[in-house]
């Protein structure tokens, strides 16, 4: 083989690596998969809040979302925190975002907070968090690969997601990136 040969078959090599990491990237982690079944990416972002990376979020579905019909489907979102957070301050946040697409009772929002509390972490760069939706029953959530609970509340869950991917998100940029519309978050 000459050298443009060796060249061209070099380039062909690195190519196929390229692509099969590009593609092992498509899919959900084994953990993700092993509970939403088949799926792949519909869409990823960060989350930056004054310039400071919060977050990489990736969604993962057996088929396309849109800004409609988001929740009428199985999905798993999944938080690679960049940052270190106490597992209260996520769950406060949380609820006060739930919040804005509409008031809760007190009594309900604290107990959805309360459960937050304890199945959500305290979280180091590098963890992720992921949740994943079950239309009509609630949610279920995995802490590095690892499955930590389930909240049997199908409002919870709704709302919960709605953070990210309901009209009245603080993110729509992000919510665009997720649902694989272009715009990055």
């Amino acid at each position: 083989m000459n050298r443009n040969g060796l060249q061209r078959a070099l380039g062909a090599l690195v190519l196929c690596l390229a692509c099969a990491a590009a593609a092992q990237q498509l899919r959900p982690p084994a953990s993700l998969a092993s509970v939403l079944g088949p799926s792949s990416l519909v869409g990823q972002g960060q989350l930056r809040w004054f310039g400071l990376l919060i977050y990489d979020a990736r969604l993962w579905s057996s088929r396309k979302l849109s800004a409609q019909d988001w929740s009428q489907q199985p999905f798993a979102l999944e938080l690679e925190y960049q940052r270190a957070f106490r597992a209260g301050d996520i769950a406060r946040r949380s609820l006060q975002e739930i919040e804005r697409a509409g008031e809760l009772p007190p009594a309900q929002a604290e107990r959805w907070e309360g459960q937050l509390r304890t199945l959500l972490p305290d979280v180091a760069p590098g963890d992720r968090v992921a949740g994943v939706y079950l239309p009509g029953k609630g949610a279920r959530f995995l802490v590095n690969g690892r499955s930590v609970g389930e909240i049997d509340d199908a409002e919870f869950a709704r709302r919960f997601f709605g953070i990210w991917l309901g009209p009245a998100t603080s993110e729509p940029g992000l919510r665009d990136a997720l649902l694989g519309q272009g715009r990055t978050g």
